[in-house]
């Protein structure tokens, strides 16, 4: 038996403005791209990559182009509500609260794992044995409780858990009662916790696999468990098994004790479509400087260099090239990026003069420690 718990924090950047920033309190925040154009009417790029639970009211919410939620909200204050509060956010400041955060969550369980900036998984250890199988998971409950106090009593913020028996389950039940949530699905309640959700609720069913879903009359979980293994299969290939699986509450996968990142990288959506060489050639190097920050603060190295290319009309690209010793520095990146960036400027990768929309530049890396 396992007792895994997924702890998600609540808005995680907006709800550090909102701690840090008095003013805030109450509002609704959007975190992510500058939404203003030169013209201040709204048409910035870029996405949201935080909305907190006031914004998302509104029908705000993280990935949404930032005119979109712009849109949403000028809506919003037509009919008298606020409008929403947009800050292009402090990244650095978000992580390094996050590491403090992970650092007292690797001390709460036996296995750890993050997921992310503002999530993790814990793995309780248990005994195989049935006469204290209730005691265990009341124990469980009680360390997420713990969890969650020593969270908003430390850091001013809030989290929501969910306490299953893998991690399917625990990271569904996580986002059930958001935020400052936590719910707990035992075994046997696996089944009646996800057979009435919306099929979307599973991981990894998204706005296109939805949509052959419904075409099928699939609209719940408890729709895809009754159907057919092979019939999913039909309709998705190997995701299709998976999906039934998911379905079925199985997920044997385990909870990984050590992550390492496996790249690093910056990317910037422009205000302005642009070929403007020397602007474009400046990004390059103030992202090679930020990713050598992370290498560092990391204790990485890299070999291979990779650039992102985003034209006007949305064709992206990818280009990469591996050294034959491994760097940690900027100016091996930046020289890399130019190297692979100049044949956009010109025929050999633009032939049609399109304007560039993105730039980004990523470095596959492995731990110092083991050279």
């Amino acid at each position: 038996m396992r007792i895994i718990l997924h702890i998600d924090m609540d808005a995680f950047f907006a709800a550090i403005e909102e701690r840090d920033k008095p003013w805030l309190k109450g509002k609704p925040i959007v975190v992510g791209a500058d939404p203003s154009s030169p013209a201040g009417e709204g048409k910035g790029r870029g996405v949201v990559s935080t909305a907190n639970y006031k914004a998302r009211e509104y029908g705000i919410h993280s990935a949404q182009p930032i005119s979109e939620a712009w849109r949403l909200s000028e809506a919003a204050a037509q009919k008298g509500q606020p409008r929403a509060e947009f800050l292009t956010g402090s990244y650095e400041r978000y992580s390094e609260v996050s590491r403090v955060i992970m650092e007292y969550l690797r001390t709460q369980g036996d296995v750890f794992e993050p997921g992310g900036i503002d999530e993790a998984y814990l793995e309780l250890q248990s005994q195989p044995t049935t006469h204290n199988l209730q005691q265990q998971w009341k124990e469980a409950e009680e360390k997420a409780q713990e969890i969650k106090r020593y969270i908003k009593r430390n850091f001013k913020l809030t989290c929501s858990i969910g306490i299953g028996p893998n991690k399917l389950i625990a990271k569904i039940a996580a986002g059930v009662k958001k935020p400052d949530g936590l719910t707990v699905v035992k075994p046997d309640e696996v089944q009646e916790f996800l057979d009435p959700m919306p099929a979307r609720a599973l991981p990894g069913i998204g706005p296109k696999s939805e949509e052959v879903l419904k075409r099928a009359g699939i609209k719940t979980v408890k729709d895809i468990r009754l159907r057919p293994e092979a019939e999913l299969a039909e309709l998705f290939g190997k995701w299709g098994h998976e999906m039934w699986r998911k379905a079925q509450g199985i997920d044997e996968s385990p909870v990984v004790e050590e992550y390492e990142a496996k790249s690093i990288g910056e990317q910037e959506t422009f205000p302005e479509d642009t070929l403007d060489a020397s602007f474009l050639t400046g990004r390059l190097k103030t992202m090679a400087q930020s990713v050598e920050r992370s290498l560092k603060k990391g204790g990485f190295r890299f070999k291979t260099v990779s650039l992102i290319v985003r034209f006007a009309d949305f064709e992206t690209k990818t280009r990469a090239h591996t050294l034959k010793s491994f760097a940690q520095d900027a100016k091996t990146i930046e020289q890399e990026a130019l190297a692979l960036f100049l044949p956009f400027l010109d025929q050999r990768e633009n032939p049609k003069k399109k304007f560039i929309r993105l730039l980004g530049v990523r470095v596959d890396v492995e731990k110092l420690s083991t050279v």
